[in-house]
């Protein structure tokens, strides 16, 4: 039987069906915690890299220690506070601080420079941040009225920047566990209790603003209905993701626990998962490729990991589950969303995201928002029965919220399309699609042809511009280490597989696709460039071939 969210044995009312709003001892991050230093004091709920291992009674400390610190530098109920910080453990007790007060966290990309940066700390609002020590001076140096108070992870002074901004140590953050925390009125479920930027690779990022009901029904065991209240996840997705922040409050407020590490890294995903002792994992299908495609160890079975998300699935599940020992799942969901879609085990349809998960409606639509014919692609639109468990708009932008959420359902922005048995497709972001040759194209479905071959370790399928007018499509390509790749070899490898029309015209070859820390391909990056000199023309290599005839 599935483990239960219990409160002193009994199931609260609203933890289950699926219309309600989750009471705040449930899905508030500080009365959740409070509630299992009650209950469990001493289980653990975060284990790191360096061995620390905090208990619900410690992680309430470190929150409690840091939120002092934040309350004298003028932190209130409400407040926006900014972090650029890797993962770690002044992460996460910074994060559960911060809400700890009733604040709101604002986890940023550390590796962001220039404009975009500072785009979004303007947007954020935020007085005062949270940094680590390679970005002092940029946060020192940015024009701003409103961060008033910069806290750095490096050593610093203390003296006041030229403008006035306070630069202090972090170790100026360690106030008193014993604090005051009274609050000026009670956090409810429907707060916003984090803002997380999207990646805005078609304009300036966008600030989804995520209430704590939104963050909580992301992951729990209501939505990914698979996994156990006792689980411990890694939480090796940046903290500026929703696979970092979302998921460390779920196992905060259900009970779980989470392995922090600073990042993916496939030569020792399996040793930290067996010195972690985790049992959930989730991986972008790049990860899991790159976990396919290492070398086979004889003991690759030897570990405690019970399952895994592969997101997108591709055809790399039974291979996975059956070489690792692993039971696999898929699902789809975004920033905005509540995972809409979650697979049953070890789905067999290539490709797959899974089905309409209890509590939420999904809809393929037009342009114009009339439900498209079964089996036809559209745009995928969603809503909840749950209140607030989705975004509830983006911050400073009401024109981009009133978009996306037009006729009372969110417009993902994502193709789809939905087969006899109900299970969705992913087709491609409607603004990645290719057309060539009159023919709509699918990214997505040619670069699953291309990592079919046994020496592409990754691969962005994007369309370029053609002298006929509409696109031609262009791969770019990274090989499997100790593995070179044969352009017309791969040519060769793909007109079996695909239809005449989405044969890509030019292959470029890199050491590695440019990417995002959360390891999304840029491949905005990859269209501006274009067709670069090093790009392989197969015209100009004479190959050519016609569309088929049926006749």
């Amino acid at each position: 039987m599935r483990d239960s969210i219990l409160v002193n044995g009994k199931q609260p009312d609203g933890a289950s069906g699926q219309r309600g709003v989750y009471p705040r001892e449930i899905c508030v991050a500080r009365c959740a915690l409070e509630r299992h230093v009650q209950e469990r004091p001493e289980q653990i709920y975060a284990v790191f890299e360096d061995g620390q291992q905090w208990s619900f009674r410690e992680t309430l400390r470190q929150a409690r220690v840091v939120a002092s610190g934040l309350k004298a530098a003028g932190v209130r109920q409400g407040d926006h506070v900014l972090l650029a910080l890797p993962n770690g453990a002044l992460a996460l007790k910074a994060l559960i601080a911060i809400n700890y007060l009733g604040a709101v966290s604002v986890p940023v990309n550390p590796a962001l420079k220039g404009g975009l940066l500072e785009h979004v700390i303007h947007d954020s609002g935020a007085a005062v941040a949270i940094v680590h020590e390679k970005l002092t001076g940029v946060f020192a140096a940015f024009e701003s009225s409103v961060l008033k108070v910069v806290f750095s992870s490096g050593g610093v002074t203390g003296e006041p920047a030229p403008n006035g901004r306070q630069i202090l140590p972090v170790e100026q953050l360690h106030g008193s566990a014993d604090d005051d925390f009274t609050l000026e009125s009670p956090i409810e479920p429907w707060h916003t209790q984090c803002i997380i930027y999207t990646s805005g690779t078609t304009g300036r990022s966008k600030g989804v603003q995520a209430s704590y009901m939104h963050a909580y029904s992301m992951a729990n065991i209501d939505s990914w209905t698979c996994t156990r209240v006792t689980d411990r996840h890694l939480l090796h997705m940046p903290f500026f993701h929703i696979g970092g922040t979302f998921l460390s409050m779920m196992c905060l407020c259900q009970g779980g626990s989470v392995a922090v590490v600073e990042s993916f890294k496939t030569d020792t995903f399996w040793d930290t998962v067996r010195r972690m002792e985790v049992t959930v994992v989730f991986l972008l299908g790049a990860m899991a490729t790159f976990l396919l495609k290492a070398p086979v160890q004889k003991d690759e079975k030897n570990h405690c990991l019970r399952m895994v998300f592969i997101v997108p699935l591709g055809k790399s599940g039974p291979e996975f589950g059956a070489r690792f020992g692993v039971e696999v799942y898929t699902l789809f969901n975004m920033t905005e969303t509540s995972t809409p879609l979650l697979s049953g085990l070890n789905p067999q349809k290539p490709n797959t995201c899974g089905r309409v998960r209890a509590g939420v409606e999904v809809r393929l639509v037009d342009a114009n928002d009339c439900e498209v014919a079964p089996g036809n692609v559209g745009e995928m639109i969603v809503r909840s029965q749950r209140p607030w468990s989705m975004n509830h708009g983006y911050l400073n932008n009401p024109q981009a919220t009133a978009d996306a959420w037009r006729n009372g359902w969110f417009h993902t922005g994502d193709a789809f399309y939905q087969d006899e048995d109900g299970d969705f497709f992913f087709v491609d972001r409607m603004k990645d699609a290719i057309r060539r040759r009159g023919e709509n194209i699918s990214s997505y479905e040619i670069e699953i042809e291309v990592l079919s071959h046994p020496s592409v370790r990754e691969v962005a399928a994007v369309g370029v511009p053609s002298e006929y007018t509409e696109d031609e499509v262009l791969i770019v390509v990274a090989p499997v280490q100790d593995h070179t790749i044969d352009p017309a070899g791969l040519i060769e490898h793909l007109r079996s597989r695909v239809a005449h029309f989405m044969v890509p015209r030019y292959i470029r070859i890199l050491p590695e696709l440019p990417k995002t820390p959360t390891a999304k391909v840029q491949k905005h990056l990859l269209r501006a460039e274009g067709v670069t000199p090093d790009t392989w023309d197969c015209r100009q290599a004479g190959l050519t071939w016609q569309r088929e005839s049926f006749t």
